[in-house]
Formats: C-alpha cells, sequence, structure tokens
C-alpha cells in the first residue's frame, strides 16, 4: 500500500493506556478524522478507560481491549491470538501505534493491515514492526500532545495551530442529588505515581485554608479512594472512591476550578478546563502538565501559568520520586509547610482566575 493516505481508509488507533496518554491522544485522532472526514477510525483500548471514548463523535467504534487477561510472557501468545480473531478481520489499511511498545506494536502487526505507523524513538524494538517510523529531533523536550499530534501530521493531518486541539470526551454521567447551588473547587490530591500524593494533612489544610478564604465555595474531593483521614471541615463534600468515570467527567465538567496533583483525573481536568492548578514535584510539568496556556502549575515553590513555562525550566528529576515519597512518609508532608494555604489562596476567588 502507498503511504499517501487514501480518503476512504479504515483505520486502527493503538493507544491502550494509560489514563492520562489516552487523553492526549485524542487531539491526534480529532486532527486526522478532521483531514479525511471519509476514514473509518476505530480505538484500541483498554477496558477500563473505554468510558473516555464515549460517543466520540471522531471514532467509528470503541474497540475494549481485556488487557488484564493477558498478563506475563504467556499473555503476550494470547494477546496476539486475540488480536487475529479480534482485528485481522477488520481489514485495516493502516494502524497508527500511538503507545510505541512491543505489545503494542505486536497487536499492529497481528492486525495485519497494510501500513503500520509509529515512532522511530518508541521502545522494546516496536518500531521494527513499523512501516513508516516517524522520526522527532526534539522528541525529549516535547509535550506527549506535540508528539501525538506529529504522528497525525505524518499522514497529512493539518496539525499547525496546535492552541487549537479539540478534545472530544464524553458529557459524563450525572450525579444523583448533586449539590450544585453554590461555588465549587475540585481537589484531586491523590496519585498512583510514586511521589505525588498529597497527605491527609495537606487535604485538610486545603479545605481549612479554603473555608477562610471563601466559606460559601464548596472543596469536591475527587478520587479512586475512600477518605480515611478523619472529620472534614464544613466546606468538604467527600466524593472520593465514590464516583465511576463517567461520574468524574461529569463532575469535573461541574465545578468552577481544579486544583490537582500530577495524575490520570489531573489530564482529565486539562482536557475540560483551563481554570486549573497542577501540583508537580518532580515531573517536568512543560512535558506532560497541562496542555492549556491558561492553566497553571505548582512546582518547586514556582506558581506560574502554562504559557510563561519555559522548555527545560523544571526538568524531570525522576531520581528525586523515592526520595520524595521517603519524606512523605516521615513527615506527613509532600510540599514545604504553608503550600496548601497558597494554593488555596491562588484557588480562590481572589486569585489566579480572578481576571
Amino acid at each position: 500500500m502507498p503511504e499517501e493516505p487514501a480518503d476512504n481508509e479504515r483505520v486502527l488507533v493503538i493507544k491502550p493506556s494509560s489514563f492520562g496518554d489516552v487523553i492526549h491522544t485524542l487531539p491526534a485522532v480529532s486532527a486526522l478524522k478532521n483531514a479525511y472526514p471519509g476514514w473509518n477510525l476505530q480505538w484500541l483500548v483498554n477496558e477500563e478507560w473505554a468510558p473516555l471514548l464515549a460517543d466520540n463523535p471522531d471514532l467509528e467504534e470503541v474497540i475494549a481491549f481485556p488487557r488484564k487477561s493477558f498478563r506475563g510472557i504467556g499473555g503476550l501468545i494470547k494477546a496476539r491470538a486475540w488480536a487475529r480473531e479480534n482485528l485481522a478481520p477488520r481489514n485495516f489499511d493502516r494502524v497508527l501505534d500511538f503507545q510505541g511498545l512491543f505489545r503494542s506494536a505486536l497487536l499492529a502487526k497481528s492486525s495485519k493491515a497494510k501500513l503500520i505507523a509509529g515512532f522511530a524513538r518508541a521502545r522494546e524494538g516496536a518500531p521494527f514492526c513499523y512501516d513508516k517510523k516517524i522520526d522527532l529531533p526534539d522528541w525529549d523536550q516535547q509535550h506527549a500532545i506535540t508528539r501525538y499530534l506529529e504522528l497525525a501530521r505524518a499522514q497529512g493531518a493539518d496539525t499547525a495551530n496546535p492552541e487549537s486541539v479539540t478534545f472530544n470526551l464524553p458529557p459524563g454521567e450525572p450525579v444523583e442529588a448533586f449539590p450544585m447551588n453554590r461555588p465549587l473547587l475540585a481537589l484531586h490530591p491523590f496519585s498512583r505515581g510514586v511521589g505525588k500524593s498529597l497527605t491527609e494533612q495537606e487535604v485538610l489544610e486545603f479545605c481549612q485554608a479554603m473555608l477562610k478564604e471563601d466559606p460559601g465555595t464548596g472543596v469536591l474531593l475527587l478520587g479512586s479512594e475512600a477518605w480515611t483521614g478523619g472529620n472534614l471541615p464544613a466546606n468538604a463534600i467527600d466524593q472520593m472512591g465514590k464516583t465511576s468515570l463517567g461520574q468524574l467527567i461529569y463532575l469535573l465538567r461541574q465545578v468552577d476550578t481544579v486544583v490537582s496533583v500530577d495524575s490520570g483525573p489531573m489530564h482529565l481536568a486539562a482536557a475540560i478546563t483551563d481554570r486549573l492548578i497542577s501540583i508537580h514535584t518532580w515531573t517536568d510539568p512543560a512535558k506532560i502538565g497541562p496542555w492549556r496556556k491558561d492553566a497553571w502549575i505548582w512546582r518547586d515553590g514556582l506558581l506560574l501559568k502554562t504559557r510563561n513555562l519555559e522548555p527545560g525550566q523544571l526538568p524531570e528529576e525522576r531520581k528525586r520520586k523515592n526520595l520524595i515519597e521517603q519524606l512523605r512518609r516521615r513527615t506527613g508532608r509532600l510540599l514545604p509547610p504553608g503550600t496548601m494555604s497558597r494554593i488555596a489562596n491562588a484557588a480562590g476567588p481572589n486569585g489566579v482566575f480572578k481576571h
């Protein structure tokens, strides 16, 4: 098959995970659909993240991949067989491997597509499976969304204006009897990543600071883990461990402002609103932080609007994450004393989003 795309291709997008990476891929897929309205676009995604793609107007179908059924070396053999049974019969013309790992490349190859495209810098030998390799010289300095847009551009999509990207997320699932009669601020305090989660004491400090700053604003606590930190202040609304992914999307659409640690829900919030403060400890916010230029980030004592963040200004310090986690466990703090009060002031009615 020639590399020049046709107008009526059947195209498979492979981006099974993770939470944030699926969201980061949405603009690239939207750009592809804009370039080729006649494409039949299908997306292979892990079952747990499929709700992020519900009712997506860019897609003809969402293929839920049962990733948890294919663990270990034996799982690779089963995954290959699954792809031959579930992907190959769909007769794809083109596969775009946004994941860039051995497993995703194996799935792409097993689909029997006529052309497979991916990144030259993909890992685990994945590029050996590609017919078309996209080489990005400044790979290490690019935001994840920029990388994925470049893969779309290599297929002929127009990505000249990266600030106009589209995140086609579903409206979400309404939460019954949820209080909407006052201003709401969402706080997502915990992350699965090492050295990223706030402590329960810091959550309480934030809620207390917001109560002092603006008693009329409710603090909506969100996350997959149930709250175990004792009594919450009167302004706190505990939804931790109580919402599905669809309900999380809905709630983030209802609130006025979001404060979140570096996590999947932060990336979801960043796709929905620019009224966001993202808290980073060791990750580079220029590469994986909020995409919207009017969102804010906190790291190393600095509170900056995203548009004012220079590439390489706050580089990833992966070697610090275990030390940060050790200090968190020993001291009961992820961040320096007073930081949560400062962030609460910034998120309040007289803070950074006032104008």
